[in-house]
Formats: C-alpha cells, sequence, structure tokens
C-alpha cells in the first residue's frame, strides 16, 4: 500500500500529528509525508490513500489571514501564501474509488468548542471525488499553540495503523 500525508503546520503540533499518523501507515506500506508548501509543488498523489490535514483556524481551514496572525505567534517561520484550504481548491478532481482521509488538530478547551480543519478538509476531498476511509479525525492541543494534549500522539498512531489496516483489507480484496 502507498500512502501520501499531506499537512499544514504554524506552531508543530499539526507536524507532530502527521508524523505518528504517518509512523501508523507504516505498518502496511510506503508513506511519502509532505507539508502543504512541498506537496504545492509536487504532482498529484499516485498513491492507495491520501490523508490530508491542517489546524483548526476560526472554526475551519486556515486562510491567509488567520495564517499571517499565528505567524505573529510564533518565531518559527510560517508560510501565509499556501494552506490545506487553498492546495485542495486548487486540486483536479480524482478518478472513481480514489481514497482519503482528513485529520485536524484543535483545541480541547473548551471541549465543546465547534468548527474542524478536519471537516472541512474532507468536504472538499469528497468535492474532488474521494471516498473517505474514516471520519474526519481531531486531535487536541492544550491552547492556541500547543503543546499537543497527553496521548494524542499515540491516538494518532493507532488511527495511522487503523488507517493503514483498512486499506491493506481492502486491495487485499481486489486481488
Amino acid at each position: 500500500m502507498r500512502s501520501r500525508v499531506v499537512y499544514e503546520s504554524m506552531f508543530g503540533n499539526t507536524a507532530a500529528i502527521a508524523e505518528a499518523i504517518a509512523t501508523g501507515l507504516r505498518t502496511h506500506g510506503t508513506v511519502e509525508i509532505l507539508n502543504v508548501c512541498e506537496a504545492a509543488s509536487t504532482s498529484a498523489p499516485t498513491v492507495d490513500l491520501l490523508v490530508v490535514g491542517g489546524p483548526t483556524h476560526a472554526l475551519g481551514l486556515s486562510r491567509q489571514r488567520t495564517r499571517l496572525d499565528a505567524a505573529g505567534r510564533t518565531e518559527a517561520p510560517v508560510v501565509v501564501d499556501i494552506g490545506i484550504r487553498e492546495w485542495l481548491d486548487a486540486a483536479l478532481p480524482v478518478a472513481a474509488g480514489s481514497r482519503a482521509a482528513a485529520f485536524g488538530t484543535k483545541t480541547g478547551k473548551p471541549s465543546w468548542m465547534p468548527g474542524s480543519a478536519a471537516r472541512g478538509a474532507a468536504k472538499r476531498l469528497r468535492r474532488l471525488g474521494y471516498q473517505l476511509t474514516d471520519d474526519p479525525m481531531n486531535f487536541l492541543v492544550d491552547g492556541m499553540t500547543g503543546p499537543l494534549s497527553e496521548g494524542e500522539l499515540a491516538r494518532a498512531q493507532a488511527w495511522g495503523e487503523l488507517l493503514a489496516f483498512t486499506e491493506h483489507d481492502r486491495i487485499a480484496h481486489l486481488h
């Protein structure tokens, strides 16, 4: 099984979740992991599973304005020109049967906080013709800039393993 994980991260939390998901996916195949800037300059994926994720900003996927705000909250370089939203909006429709999954990071407090980058990415993936392998998944951070909530890296790796197993099993049944 071949997978590609594409992520957007400002403070490193979503990047860490993407790495953990990739670790889980490697239980059943090869994984390419790209930040959204790399993905924007790379050809469309020819993979069995595309996994896409980003941080929740203003109740959904980031925008240039919210990325500019995030850049002001960290010393780390933050790319403001492109995020998951723009990358997916510029993507071409895919062939029937293409599979994908979506994840996001969001603050865990308050626990009722609405909105999710994962749901926004999933909606755009479906619009492109992808079939989702699982419901959009959110991983929690403590506060706007993190760190990740306790246990979230292990949960992300377990989710990656579940995605890998599900896809590996599906591919095996096709052959």
